[in-house]
C-alpha cells in the first residue's frame, strides 16, 4: 500500500523492492541500421531496494565486476535517477545488486540492457504513484542511449523495428518464425561503439541506399515468414564495410561464413558475430565450421529469440 508523508505531501517508498530481468539485444541485423533490432535469450538480472539512508549502494557480481562504477555514475542508477525525475519524484536512498551476463563491448545491447535496467526498476518502485507507459518507456531510454535500436528489443522482445518522429521514438514488434536460429559469436576482444559509428561516412551512395531499403525489406520477410531468405535478406552495404578495418577478425568470419551459404552479420556495433539460421542444423553446422577455421578464439552462443523483453516484479517484504 502507497502511504504518504504528511510532511513532504510526497508517497514514501520505504522498504519497496523490486527484480528486474533485461534481455540481451543484437542490432542492425545486417542492412536494418539504426533501425532493426532482435531480443536474445541472455539476461542481466538486477534487484533494487529502497533504503532508509541517502544515496546508492551498487553490487555488481558477474560481468563487469570491479570495473563498471558502483556508486552514482553507474549507467542503472542514471536511468533511474532520469526516470524518478522525469516525473518530479525525488530519488530515495538505493540498493542495487546486479548480476550481469551480457558481455560488455561486444556488441549485445550491454549498455542498452543497463539502461532499460535502470528504467524499468524505477517503473516498479512508482507504481500506483505514476503511470509509466510503453511509449514513455521508449522515449526515456532512447533519450539515454541516443537511438532506440537496442533499447526497443530489451523493452519489448521479439524483433522490433525502431523508428523516430518529431514526437519521439515509436516501435514496433513482430514475432520471429520459429524457423530462425541465432547463434552470437563472441570474440574476446571489446569494441568501442562511439568509434565503430565514427567510422561511418555522412553520405553514401545512392545505389547503396537503394540496394539497403530492398534487403531491409526482403529481411523482414525472411524474418517473420521465409527464413529460406536469410543469406540475401542480411546482405549490407551502409555500414558493415566502413567498420571492418577496425574489426578485421570479424570481416574475416563473416566473409568464411557468408561464402559458406550462412547469413553471418556485425551483431551491434560489434566485434561479436550474429548468424541468423534457418534452423538448428545449421546453426551446428556453422559453429563448427568457425571452430575448425577460425585463427582467433570465438565463444559460440546458441540463442533462442526473447519473444518478452524487460520485466519487472515487486519483491517487497
Amino acid at each position: 500500500m502507497t502511504t504518504t508523508s504528511a510532511l513532504a505531501g510526497r508517497p514514501v517508498l520505504s522498504g519497496r523492492a523490486v527484480t528486474v530481468q533485461v534481455p540481451a539485444t543484437t542490432a542492425n541485423l545486417g542492412p536494418g541500421f539504426d533501425t532493426l533490432g532482435l531480443a536474445l535469450a541472455l539476461y542481466d538480472h538486477l534487484d533494487v531496494t529502497v533504503v532508509d539512508t541517502p544515496g546508492v549502494l551498487v553490487e555488481v557480481h558477474g560481468v563487469g565486476e570491479g570495473e563498471v562504477p558502483t556508486d552514482e555514475t553507474n549507467l542503472v542508477v542514471r536511468a533511474i535517477a532520469h526516470t524518478f525525475a522525469a516525473y518530479g519524484q525525488d530519488l530515495p536512498g538505493l540498493k542495487l545488486v546486479a548480476h550481469n551476463v551480457i558481455p560488455h563491448g561486444r556488441g549485445l545491447g550491454s549498455s542498452g540492457a543497463a539502461i532499460v535496467s535502470g528504467i524499468v526498476a524505477a517503473k516498479g518502485l512508482l507504481e500506483g504513484i505514476v503511470d509509466i507507459d510503453a511509449e514513455a518507456l521508449l522515449s526515456l531510454a532512447t533519450e539515454l542511449e541516443g537511438h532506440p535500436d537496442n533499447v526497443a528489443p530489451a523493452l519489448f522482445g521479439g524483433l522490433t523495428i525502431a523508428w523516430v518522429t518529431p514526437e519521439g521514438p515509436r516501435h514496433k514488434k513482430l514475432i520471429v518464425h520459429r524457423g530462425v536460429k541465432p547463434l552470437v559469436l563472441v570474440p574476446e576482444h571489446a569494441m568501442s561503439t562511439a568509434l565503430a559509428r565514427s567510422l561511418q561516412p555522412e553520405s553514401v551512395p545512392h545505389e547503396d541506399a537503394v540496394f539497403n531499403v530492398s534487403r531491409s525489406a526482403l529481411l523482414i520477410a525472411a524474418l517473420i515468414q521465409s527464413p529460406e531468405l536469410l543469406l540475401a535478406g542480411t546482405e549490407d552495404k551502409l555500414h558493415q564495410r566502413y567498420r571492418a578495418a577496425a574489426m578485421p577478425e570479424t570481416d574475416r568470419l563473416i566473409t568464411l561464413l557468408r561464402e559458406h551459404g550462412f547469413a553471418a552479420v556485425v551483431s551491434g556495433a560489434g566485434p561479436s558475430v550474429l548468424v541468423l539460421a534457418s534452423d538448428p542444423g545449421q546453426r551446428l553446422v556453422a559453429a563448427d565450421l568457425v571452430a575448425a577455421r577460425s585463427e582467433t578464439p570465438w565463444q559460440a552462443l546458441m540463442l533462442a529469440v526473447d519473444s518478452q523483453g524487460a520485466t519487472v516484479t515487486r519483491t517487497d517484504t
